[in-house]
Protein backbone atom coordinates (compact mmCIF):
# COMPACT_ATOMS: atom_id res chain seq x y z
CA UNK A 1 0.00 0.00 0.00
CA UNK A 2 1.65 3.05 -1.12
CA UNK A 3 2.06 6.12 1.60
CA UNK A 4 -0.18 8.89 1.62
CA UNK A 5 1.52 12.08 1.10
CA UNK A 6 2.05 14.66 3.47
CA UNK A 7 -0.03 18.16 2.60
CA UNK A 8 1.56 20.66 2.08
CA UNK A 9 1.76 23.70 4.49
CA UNK A 10 -0.16 26.31 4.69
CA UNK A 11 1.56 30.32 4.30
CA UNK A 12 0.12 32.43 6.65
CA UNK A 13 0.28 36.44 6.17
CA UNK A 14 1.73 36.66 3.07
CA UNK A 15 1.76 39.79 1.11
CA UNK A 16 1.97 39.36 -2.43
CA UNK A 17 4.65 41.44 -4.24
CA UNK A 18 4.39 41.26 -7.89
CA UNK A 19 3.27 40.45 -11.29
CA UNK A 20 4.12 37.13 -13.02
CA UNK A 21 3.94 35.50 -16.50
CA UNK A 22 0.45 33.60 -17.37
CA UNK A 23 -1.54 36.06 -15.56
CA UNK A 24 -0.27 35.27 -11.45
CA UNK A 25 1.16 37.08 -8.90
CA UNK A 26 3.87 36.32 -6.63
CA UNK A 27 5.81 36.22 -3.21
CA UNK A 28 8.79 35.45 -2.07
CA UNK A 29 9.26 33.22 1.48
CA UNK A 30 12.95 33.11 1.98
CA UNK A 31 14.58 31.55 -1.23
CA UNK A 32 11.39 30.28 -2.52
CA UNK A 33 9.43 32.16 -5.51
CA UNK A 34 5.63 31.13 -5.10
CA UNK A 35 3.37 31.82 -7.96
CA UNK A 36 -0.46 32.43 -6.82
CA UNK A 37 -3.65 33.09 -9.72
CA UNK A 38 -5.97 35.75 -8.98
CA UNK A 39 -4.05 37.91 -6.06
CA UNK A 40 -2.82 41.57 -7.02
CA UNK A 41 0.52 43.13 -5.58
CA UNK A 42 -0.59 44.16 -1.98
CA UNK A 43 -3.37 41.72 -0.94
CA UNK A 44 -2.08 40.25 2.07
CA UNK A 45 -3.44 36.44 2.18
CA UNK A 46 -2.85 32.72 3.64
CA UNK A 47 -1.85 30.33 0.77
CA UNK A 48 -2.08 26.60 0.61
CA UNK A 49 0.90 25.21 -1.52
CA UNK A 50 -0.51 22.96 -4.18
CA UNK A 51 3.02 22.01 -5.82
CA UNK A 52 6.44 22.26 -4.64
CA UNK A 53 9.54 21.95 -6.99
CA UNK A 54 13.39 23.00 -6.15
CA UNK A 55 13.20 26.92 -6.81
CA UNK A 56 9.53 27.76 -6.43
CA UNK A 57 6.35 26.65 -5.31
CA UNK A 58 2.45 27.01 -6.65
CA UNK A 59 0.40 28.05 -4.23
CA UNK A 60 -3.82 29.43 -3.94
CA UNK A 61 -5.37 31.67 -1.91
CA UNK A 62 -7.61 30.10 1.42
CA UNK A 63 -8.07 33.31 2.94
CA UNK A 64 -7.86 37.50 2.12
CA UNK A 65 -6.55 39.10 5.07
CA UNK A 66 -6.49 42.43 3.54
CA UNK A 67 -7.18 43.46 0.01
CA UNK A 68 -4.73 45.57 -2.13
CA UNK A 69 -5.40 49.27 -2.38
CA UNK A 70 -4.33 48.19 -6.18
CA UNK A 71 -7.34 45.59 -7.28
CA UNK A 72 -10.38 46.42 -9.23
CA UNK A 73 -13.92 44.50 -9.31
CA UNK A 74 -14.08 41.71 -11.38
CA UNK A 75 -17.20 42.78 -13.84
CA UNK A 76 -17.72 39.16 -15.26
CA UNK A 77 -19.58 36.31 -12.78
CA UNK A 78 -16.90 34.18 -13.90
CA UNK A 79 -14.43 35.47 -13.46
CA UNK A 80 -11.33 33.01 -11.44
CA UNK A 81 -13.19 29.94 -12.98
CA UNK A 82 -13.42 29.85 -16.49
CA UNK A 83 -9.18 30.78 -16.81
CA UNK A 84 -9.67 33.73 -19.29
CA UNK A 85 -9.78 37.03 -18.42
CA UNK A 86 -7.07 36.57 -15.38
CA UNK A 87 -6.38 40.21 -14.72
CA UNK A 88 -9.83 41.61 -14.05
CA UNK A 89 -9.20 42.49 -10.47
CA UNK A 90 -5.86 44.42 -11.36
CA UNK A 91 -6.60 48.25 -13.03
CA UNK A 92 -5.95 48.43 -16.23
CA UNK A 93 -3.15 51.19 -15.81
CA UNK A 94 -1.49 48.78 -13.72
CA UNK A 95 -2.16 45.96 -16.46
CA UNK A 96 -0.39 47.90 -19.21
CA UNK A 97 2.48 48.21 -16.64
CA UNK A 98 2.68 44.75 -16.35
CA UNK A 99 2.88 43.98 -19.91
CA UNK A 100 5.39 47.13 -20.56
CA UNK A 101 7.72 45.65 -18.03
CA UNK A 102 7.42 41.70 -19.39
CA UNK A 103 8.08 42.95 -22.56
CA UNK A 104 11.53 44.72 -21.26
CA UNK A 105 12.60 41.63 -18.99
CA UNK A 106 11.63 38.46 -21.69
CA UNK A 107 13.76 40.82 -24.73
CA UNK A 108 16.66 42.16 -21.56
CA UNK A 109 17.01 38.61 -20.39
CA UNK A 110 16.63 35.90 -23.16
CA UNK A 111 17.83 37.98 -25.87
CA UNK A 112 20.58 39.67 -24.26
CA UNK A 113 20.95 42.28 -27.40
CA UNK A 114 21.15 45.77 -26.74
CA UNK A 115 17.87 47.82 -27.13
CA UNK A 116 16.95 51.14 -26.94
CA UNK A 117 14.29 53.09 -24.82
CA UNK A 118 11.48 51.22 -25.04
CA UNK A 119 7.81 52.94 -26.27
CA UNK A 120 5.19 53.86 -24.28
CA UNK A 121 2.79 50.40 -24.67
CA UNK A 122 -0.21 51.08 -26.89
CA UNK A 123 -3.60 50.37 -24.57
CA UNK A 124 -6.65 49.31 -26.30
CA UNK A 125 -9.51 51.87 -26.36
CA UNK A 126 -11.92 49.02 -25.51
CA UNK A 127 -10.99 46.62 -22.81
CA UNK A 128 -14.96 44.99 -22.63
CA UNK A 129 -16.61 43.79 -25.91
CA UNK A 130 -13.46 44.22 -27.99
CA UNK A 131 -13.36 40.54 -29.48
CA UNK A 132 -14.47 39.75 -32.98
CA UNK A 133 -14.87 36.02 -32.44
CA UNK A 134 -15.30 33.32 -29.50
CA UNK A 135 -16.17 29.76 -29.20
CA UNK A 136 -18.11 28.20 -26.93
CA UNK A 137 -17.75 24.03 -26.64
CA UNK A 138 -20.79 21.33 -26.07
CA UNK A 139 -20.76 19.19 -23.41
CA UNK A 140 -23.02 16.50 -21.78
CA UNK A 141 -20.62 16.95 -18.41
CA UNK A 142 -21.08 20.73 -16.81
CA UNK A 143 -17.74 21.87 -14.90
CA UNK A 144 -19.37 22.70 -11.23
CA UNK A 145 -17.83 24.97 -9.03
CA UNK A 146 -16.81 24.29 -5.30
CA UNK A 147 -19.83 26.26 -4.30
CA UNK A 148 -21.97 24.11 -6.10
CA UNK A 149 -20.07 20.57 -4.92
CA UNK A 150 -20.40 21.78 -1.68
CA UNK A 151 -24.45 22.61 -2.15
CA UNK A 152 -24.91 18.83 -2.54
CA UNK A 153 -27.43 19.87 -5.14
CA UNK A 154 -28.07 17.24 -7.74
CA UNK A 155 -28.30 18.34 -11.40
CA UNK A 156 -30.84 16.63 -13.61
CA UNK A 157 -29.38 18.44 -16.95
CA UNK A 158 -25.77 18.41 -16.71
CA UNK A 159 -24.89 19.47 -20.32
CA UNK A 160 -23.24 23.01 -20.75
CA UNK A 161 -22.56 25.83 -23.20
CA UNK A 162 -19.57 27.65 -22.52
CA UNK A 163 -15.55 27.03 -22.09
CA UNK A 164 -13.74 24.65 -21.73
CA UNK A 165 -11.66 23.79 -18.37
CA UNK A 166 -7.97 24.02 -18.23
CA UNK A 167 -7.14 20.98 -17.24
CA UNK A 168 -10.19 19.12 -17.84
CA UNK A 169 -10.59 18.29 -20.91
CA UNK A 170 -13.68 16.82 -21.09
CA UNK A 171 -15.54 19.32 -18.92
CA UNK A 172 -17.06 22.61 -20.17
CA UNK A 173 -17.83 26.03 -17.73
CA UNK A 174 -21.52 26.82 -18.75
CA UNK A 175 -21.20 30.90 -19.28
CA UNK A 176 -24.35 32.64 -18.92
CA UNK A 177 -22.49 36.42 -20.21
CA UNK A 178 -19.29 36.60 -21.49
CA UNK A 179 -17.97 40.55 -21.73
CA UNK A 180 -15.80 39.78 -24.18
CA UNK A 181 -17.95 40.18 -27.78
CA UNK A 182 -20.72 42.72 -28.06
CA UNK A 183 -23.57 41.01 -26.31
CA UNK A 184 -25.54 39.77 -28.71
CA UNK A 185 -23.10 36.70 -28.72
CA UNK A 186 -24.40 36.08 -25.44
CA UNK A 187 -27.97 36.10 -26.75
CA UNK A 188 -26.83 33.95 -29.63
CA UNK A 189 -25.72 31.32 -27.64
CA UNK A 190 -27.91 31.32 -24.35
CA UNK A 191 -30.51 31.01 -27.66
CA UNK A 192 -29.05 27.89 -29.16
CA UNK A 193 -28.52 26.19 -25.40
CA UNK A 194 -32.40 26.78 -24.16
CA UNK A 195 -33.48 25.36 -27.33
CA UNK A 196 -31.13 22.25 -27.25
CA UNK A 197 -33.28 21.64 -23.25
CA UNK A 198 -36.23 22.20 -24.37
CA UNK A 199 -36.22 19.59 -27.19
CA UNK A 200 -33.60 17.30 -25.70
CA UNK A 201 -30.93 17.23 -27.96
CA UNK A 202 -27.86 15.32 -26.71
CA UNK A 203 -24.56 17.11 -26.09
CA UNK A 204 -21.42 15.91 -26.95
CA UNK A 205 -19.66 13.73 -24.48
CA UNK A 206 -16.01 14.22 -25.58
CA UNK A 207 -15.09 11.04 -23.53
CA UNK A 208 -17.39 8.88 -25.67
CA UNK A 209 -16.78 11.25 -29.01
CA UNK A 210 -20.78 10.72 -29.57
CA UNK A 211 -23.92 13.37 -29.05
CA UNK A 212 -25.56 15.52 -31.59
CA UNK A 213 -24.23 19.58 -30.54
CA UNK A 214 -20.62 19.95 -30.35
CA UNK A 215 -19.59 23.56 -30.70
CA UNK A 216 -20.13 26.93 -31.55
CA UNK A 217 -18.57 29.08 -33.44
CA UNK A 218 -19.08 33.38 -33.45
CA UNK A 219 -18.02 36.28 -35.48
CA UNK A 220 -18.80 39.74 -36.27
CA UNK A 221 -17.35 42.32 -37.98
CA UNK A 222 -16.59 46.53 -37.90
CA UNK A 223 -19.04 46.12 -41.07
CA UNK A 224 -21.88 45.26 -39.16
CA UNK A 225 -22.18 41.78 -40.27
CA UNK A 226 -22.40 38.48 -38.12
CA UNK A 227 -21.32 34.96 -38.89
CA UNK A 228 -22.38 32.03 -36.77
CA UNK A 229 -20.83 28.34 -37.22
CA UNK A 230 -22.49 25.31 -35.42
CA UNK A 231 -20.47 22.08 -35.07
CA UNK A 232 -22.67 18.71 -35.14
CA UNK A 233 -21.68 15.04 -34.72
CA UNK A 234 -24.23 12.82 -36.68
CA UNK A 235 -25.06 9.62 -35.05
CA UNK A 236 -28.18 8.49 -34.99
CA UNK A 237 -31.14 8.74 -37.78
CA UNK A 238 -32.77 11.98 -37.58
CA UNK A 239 -29.58 13.97 -36.26
CA UNK A 240 -29.31 15.74 -39.60
CA UNK A 241 -33.11 17.12 -39.16
CA UNK A 242 -32.77 18.07 -35.75
CA UNK A 243 -30.08 20.13 -36.42
CA UNK A 244 -31.68 22.04 -39.61
CA UNK A 245 -34.45 22.21 -36.91
CA UNK A 246 -31.73 24.35 -34.66
CA UNK A 247 -30.08 26.35 -37.31
CA UNK A 248 -33.89 27.45 -37.77
CA UNK A 249 -34.75 28.12 -34.75
CA UNK A 250 -31.56 30.35 -34.96
CA UNK A 251 -31.84 32.31 -38.09
CA UNK A 252 -35.64 32.77 -37.19
CA UNK A 253 -34.76 34.93 -34.25
CA UNK A 254 -31.76 36.58 -35.25
CA UNK A 255 -31.87 38.02 -38.70
CA UNK A 256 -28.79 40.03 -37.46
CA UNK A 257 -26.82 37.10 -38.58
CA UNK A 258 -25.67 37.52 -42.28
CA UNK A 259 -23.86 34.29 -42.39
CA UNK A 260 -25.05 31.00 -40.41
CA UNK A 261 -22.68 27.86 -41.48
CA UNK A 262 -22.86 24.58 -40.20
CA UNK A 263 -19.99 21.66 -40.27
CA UNK A 264 -20.90 17.75 -39.99
CA UNK A 265 -17.28 17.24 -37.74
CA UNK A 266 -16.98 13.49 -36.88
CA UNK A 267 -13.20 13.65 -35.84
CA UNK A 268 -11.63 13.73 -32.61
CA UNK A 269 -11.09 17.24 -32.54
CA UNK A 270 -13.26 20.82 -32.93
CA UNK A 271 -10.55 22.21 -35.41
CA UNK A 272 -12.41 22.56 -39.07
CA UNK A 273 -9.68 23.53 -41.07
CA UNK A 274 -9.92 20.34 -42.95
CA UNK A 275 -13.77 20.05 -42.75
CA UNK A 276 -16.79 21.25 -45.04
CA UNK A 277 -18.34 23.98 -44.32
CA UNK A 278 -21.90 24.57 -45.43
CA UNK A 279 -24.20 27.41 -45.94
CA UNK A 280 -27.40 27.36 -44.13
CA UNK A 281 -28.56 31.25 -44.65
CA UNK A 282 -26.68 34.13 -45.77
CA UNK A 283 -23.01 34.33 -47.18
CA UNK A 284 -20.16 31.94 -46.59
CA UNK A 285 -18.40 35.03 -45.19
CA UNK A 286 -18.34 38.84 -43.39
CA UNK A 287 -16.38 41.19 -44.34
CA UNK A 288 -14.00 43.95 -42.48
CA UNK A 289 -12.56 47.07 -43.08
CA UNK A 290 -9.40 49.07 -42.14
CA UNK A 291 -8.93 52.28 -43.63
CA UNK A 292 -9.80 52.03 -47.09
CA UNK A 293 -9.21 48.44 -47.50
CA UNK A 294 -12.23 45.66 -47.63
CA UNK A 295 -11.35 42.28 -46.12
CA UNK A 296 -12.61 39.19 -46.80
CA UNK A 297 -13.21 36.91 -43.56
CA UNK A 298 -14.11 33.24 -44.15
CA UNK A 299 -15.43 30.72 -41.52
CA UNK A 300 -11.37 29.18 -42.05
CA UNK A 301 -9.91 33.05 -42.05
CA UNK A 302 -7.18 33.82 -39.25
CA UNK A 303 -8.04 37.51 -38.70
CA UNK A 304 -6.62 39.71 -35.32
CA UNK A 305 -9.23 38.99 -33.04
CA UNK A 306 -9.30 42.81 -31.82
CA UNK A 307 -10.09 44.41 -34.79
CA UNK A 308 -9.52 48.33 -33.45
CA UNK A 309 -6.41 47.64 -32.32
CA UNK A 310 -5.19 45.29 -35.13
CA UNK A 311 -5.65 48.34 -37.00
CA UNK A 312 -3.30 50.17 -34.64
CA UNK A 313 -0.71 47.24 -34.51
CA UNK A 314 -0.70 47.34 -38.29
CA UNK A 315 0.03 51.17 -38.51
CA UNK A 316 2.98 50.52 -36.61
CA UNK A 317 4.54 48.07 -38.56
CA UNK A 318 3.99 50.08 -41.27
CA UNK A 319 5.23 53.28 -39.89
CA UNK A 320 8.18 50.62 -38.82
CA UNK A 321 8.78 49.88 -42.11
CA UNK A 322 9.56 52.89 -43.51
CA UNK A 323 8.29 52.46 -47.11
CA UNK A 324 8.49 55.27 -50.11
CA UNK A 325 7.48 53.02 -52.64
CA UNK A 326 10.57 51.20 -54.25
CA UNK A 327 10.89 48.66 -52.42
CA UNK A 328 10.23 45.06 -52.45
CA UNK A 329 8.32 43.67 -49.00
CA UNK A 330 8.16 40.31 -48.17
CA UNK A 331 5.46 39.42 -45.55
CA UNK A 332 6.11 36.01 -43.86
CA UNK A 333 3.50 34.02 -42.23
CA UNK A 334 1.24 36.45 -43.70
CA UNK A 335 -2.13 35.08 -42.55
CA UNK A 336 -5.46 36.37 -45.31
CA UNK A 337 -2.68 38.95 -46.60
CA UNK A 338 -4.02 41.89 -44.32
CA UNK A 339 -0.30 43.52 -43.35
CA UNK A 340 0.64 42.42 -46.99
CA UNK A 341 -2.29 44.49 -48.55
CA UNK A 342 -1.97 47.05 -45.83
CA UNK A 343 1.63 48.21 -47.03
CA UNK A 344 1.03 47.19 -50.78
CA UNK A 345 0.26 51.31 -52.03
CA UNK A 346 3.36 51.97 -50.68
CA UNK A 347 5.96 49.42 -51.77
CA UNK A 348 7.11 48.20 -55.65
CA UNK A 349 5.66 44.92 -55.03
CA UNK A 350 4.76 42.48 -51.74
CA UNK A 351 5.03 39.01 -51.60
CA UNK A 352 3.33 36.95 -48.62
CA UNK A 353 4.49 33.60 -47.79
CA UNK A 354 1.95 31.35 -45.53
CA UNK A 355 1.27 27.70 -44.50
CA UNK A 356 -2.58 27.57 -44.85
CA UNK A 357 -3.41 27.51 -48.31
CA UNK A 358 -6.90 28.17 -47.81
CA UNK A 359 -5.57 31.69 -46.13
CA UNK A 360 -3.75 31.93 -49.18
CA UNK A 361 -6.29 32.34 -51.33
CA UNK A 362 -8.18 34.65 -49.28
CA UNK A 363 -5.16 37.27 -49.27
CA UNK A 364 -5.36 36.91 -53.22
CA UNK A 365 -9.02 37.47 -52.89
CA UNK A 366 -8.06 40.68 -50.94
CA UNK A 367 -6.00 41.85 -52.92
CA UNK A 368 -8.04 41.64 -55.97
CA UNK A 369 -11.40 43.00 -53.82
CA UNK A 370 -9.68 46.43 -53.15
CA UNK A 371 -7.57 46.50 -56.69
CA UNK A 372 -4.07 45.99 -55.31
CA UNK A 373 -2.16 43.84 -58.22
CA UNK A 374 1.53 44.32 -57.07
CA UNK A 375 1.08 41.34 -54.55
CA UNK A 376 2.07 37.98 -54.88
CA UNK A 377 1.06 35.37 -52.53
CA UNK A 378 2.92 31.44 -51.37
CA UNK A 379 1.70 28.97 -49.91
CA UNK A 380 3.64 26.18 -47.87
CA UNK A 381 6.09 25.42 -44.49
CA UNK A 382 7.88 28.92 -44.16
CA UNK A 383 11.19 26.73 -43.91
CA UNK A 384 10.45 24.85 -46.85
CA UNK A 385 9.16 27.91 -48.98
CA UNK A 386 11.39 30.67 -48.14
CA UNK A 387 14.85 29.53 -49.11
CA UNK A 388 18.10 31.36 -51.11
CA UNK A 389 16.53 29.82 -54.54
CA UNK A 390 13.00 31.53 -53.60
CA UNK A 391 14.63 35.10 -53.34
CA UNK A 392 17.06 34.84 -55.84
CA UNK A 393 13.76 34.07 -58.31
CA UNK A 394 11.81 37.11 -56.63
CA UNK A 395 14.19 39.48 -55.85
CA UNK A 396 15.73 40.25 -52.68
CA UNK A 397 13.46 41.98 -50.05
CA UNK A 398 14.60 45.87 -49.06
CA UNK A 399 11.98 45.21 -45.90
CA UNK A 400 10.87 41.92 -44.14
CA UNK A 401 7.54 41.94 -42.38
CA UNK A 402 7.27 38.84 -39.85
CA UNK A 403 4.68 38.13 -38.00
CA UNK A 404 5.31 33.98 -36.79
CA UNK A 405 3.34 32.21 -34.15
CA UNK A 406 3.94 32.00 -30.73
CA UNK A 407 6.57 29.07 -31.52
CA UNK A 408 8.41 32.28 -33.24
CA UNK A 409 10.78 31.67 -36.19
CA UNK A 410 12.50 28.57 -37.25
CA UNK A 411 16.06 28.54 -37.23
CA UNK A 412 16.57 27.97 -40.86
CA UNK A 413 14.14 30.92 -41.64
CA UNK A 414 16.17 33.19 -39.52
CA UNK A 415 19.19 32.17 -41.74
CA UNK A 416 17.12 33.19 -44.60
CA UNK A 417 16.63 35.66 -43.97
CA UNK A 418 19.95 36.89 -42.56
CA UNK A 419 21.29 35.81 -46.30
CA UNK A 420 18.88 38.03 -47.92
CA UNK A 421 20.39 41.11 -46.03
CA UNK A 422 17.01 43.30 -45.96
CA UNK A 423 17.89 46.89 -45.33
CA UNK A 424 14.89 46.58 -42.21
CA UNK A 425 13.22 44.05 -40.63
CA UNK A 426 9.83 44.48 -39.18
CA UNK A 427 9.07 41.92 -36.51
CA UNK A 428 5.52 41.51 -35.14
CA UNK A 429 5.16 38.81 -32.43
CA UNK A 430 2.65 37.79 -30.08
CA UNK A 431 5.20 35.95 -27.65
CA UNK A 432 8.25 38.20 -26.90
CA UNK A 433 9.87 35.50 -25.18
CA UNK A 434 10.59 33.76 -28.57
CA UNK A 435 11.08 37.12 -30.03
CA UNK A 436 13.52 37.72 -27.94
CA UNK A 437 15.01 34.05 -28.55
CA UNK A 438 14.87 35.58 -32.64
CA UNK A 439 16.35 38.66 -31.83
CA UNK A 440 19.47 37.13 -30.17
CA UNK A 441 19.62 35.28 -33.17
CA UNK A 442 19.89 38.13 -35.43
CA UNK A 443 21.73 40.41 -33.55
CA UNK A 444 25.12 39.34 -35.65
CA UNK A 445 23.59 41.46 -38.49
CA UNK A 446 21.30 43.17 -37.02
CA UNK A 447 20.36 46.14 -34.32
CA UNK A 448 17.16 46.71 -32.77
CA UNK A 449 16.30 50.45 -32.93
CA UNK A 450 12.43 50.48 -31.78
CA UNK A 451 10.34 48.61 -29.84
CA UNK A 452 6.70 49.43 -29.76
CA UNK A 453 4.31 47.09 -27.33
CA UNK A 454 0.81 46.92 -28.19
CA UNK A 455 -2.27 45.64 -26.17
CA UNK A 456 -4.45 43.13 -27.98
CA UNK A 457 -6.04 41.48 -25.00
CA UNK A 458 -7.42 43.67 -22.29
CA UNK A 459 -7.44 41.62 -18.85
CA UNK A 460 -4.97 39.06 -20.04
CA UNK A 461 -1.32 38.78 -19.63
CA UNK A 462 -0.49 38.60 -23.36
CA UNK A 463 0.51 41.43 -24.95
CA UNK A 464 2.31 41.80 -28.87
CA UNK A 465 5.11 43.83 -29.52
CA UNK A 466 6.95 45.40 -32.68
CA UNK A 467 10.77 45.76 -33.16
CA UNK A 468 12.24 47.62 -35.63
CA UNK A 469 15.23 46.08 -36.93
CA UNK A 470 18.12 47.90 -39.02
CA UNK A 471 20.83 46.42 -40.34
CA UNK A 472 24.46 47.05 -39.33
CA UNK A 473 25.99 47.14 -42.51
CA UNK A 474 24.46 48.38 -45.41
CA UNK A 475 25.41 47.38 -48.69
Amino acid sequence: MSRKKKPFPILENIMITDVAAEGKALTRVGDMVVFVPFAVPGDVVDLQIKKKKHSYCEAEVVRFIKYSNVRATPQCEHFGICGGCKWQNLPYQEQLKAKQKQVYDQLRRIGKVELPEFQPIMGSEKTFEYRNKLEFGCCNKRWLTREQVASGFQYDNMNGIGFHITGAFDKILPIEKCWLMDDLHNRIRNSIRDYAFENGMKFFDLRGQKGLLRDIIIRNSNTGEWMVIIQFHYDEPGDEDSAKALLQHVADNFPEITSLLYVDNQKCNDTIGDQDVIVFKGNDHIFETMENLRFKVGPKSFYQTNTDQAYHLYCVAREFAQLKGDETVYDLYTGTGTIANFVARKARQVIGIEYVPEAIEDAKVNSEINGIDNTSFFAGDMKDILTDDFIAEHGRPDVIITDPPRAGMHPDVVKVIMNAAPKRIVYVSCNPSTQARDLQLLDPDYKVVKVQPVDMFPHTPHVENVVLLERRIQF
